[in-house]
């Protein structure tokens, strides 16, 4: 289907993660600040390029993207998280209530966008073919600090098959906007990562004999940062559930 009928079933109630989902298309990740922080916000996403690539800023008070006609993002995500002070609140199927005129939205390239031209490449990717969420986990490496803003880098990881990592890092690059190559290959353990079984967000896949995990940025960083820095109130996407655009993913290809 292309991204407008997985937005309107989106809005209808269906709840699942998006990977896999209008297969070509870019979607992204979102968070929702207060006009407040919306400046600490952008300066954040500056300063971590690689899990924070902003792709597009509404107006305040405004929940439309230009990367979607008509799309409206309060709606049309199939999953939201809604926090206070840091706290987790909230995991609703639309955010109208939460809504005001003094909220900002940020949308994040995601790394769902280079998996088509992955899969094309004959490259599996493991929680499209077993239908789950992607892993995702909290590192030891820290953002740059922006502001009242900071907090630990997320990634996600894909086992890879070894004869195919040079190729998942050289498709993956060509897309900087969207978290582009891998921020680190092999042992977790290096990155913070004690138990791949049990990870931070997302589901857990299996690694089997002759993989490699492989790790990007991930834009559900802010979302640490949201728990780190404890702002008084804020949307994101909930993990994995991301906005599909109406942007063809090669649009994002160098």
């Amino acid at each position: 289907m292309g991204p407008a009928e997985a937005r309107s079933r989106f809005r209808a109630g269906v709840r699942v993660p998006t990977a896999g989902w209008a297969p070509g298309y870019a979607q992204a990740n979102m968070i929702v600040v207060p006009r407040e922080y919306a400046y600490e916000t952008l300066l954040f996403g500056q300063r971590n390029p690689k899990p924070c690539p902003i792709i597009d800023v509404t107006e305040p008070g405004s929940p439309y993207t230009a990367l979607a006609e008509g799309a409206d993002l309060r709606t049309d995500l199939p999953a939201y998280r809604v926090w206070r002070d840091g706290e987790l609140v909230d995991e609703p199927d639309e955010i109208t209530r939460y809504w005001s005129d003094d909220l900002v939205a940020f949308l994040i390239g995601c790394s769902f966008t280079f998996e088509t031209p992955m899969l094309a490449a004959g490259i599996e990717v493991r929680h499209i073919s077993r239908g789950s969420n992607v892993s995702m986990y909290r590192t030891n490496r820290q953002c740059r600090p922006a502001g009242r803003l900071s907090g630990p880098l997320v990634v996600s990881m894909r086992p890879i098959a070894a004869d195919r990592v040079a190729d998942a890092v050289r498709i993956s690059g060509q897309f900087p906007s969207v978290h582009g190559a891998p921020v680190h290959i092999g042992d977790p353990e290096a990155l913070g990562i004690t138990d791949l079984s049990a990870p931070d967000f997302g589901d857990p896949v299996e690694i089997r004999d002759g993989e490699v995990p492989v790790f990007w940025a991930c834009g559900v960083t802010p979302q640490a940062a949201i728990m780190t820095s404890r702002p008084p109130f804020a949307i994101t996407h909930a993990p994995g559930y991301m906005f599909i655009s109406d942007v063809p993913d090669h649009t994002y290809a160098v």
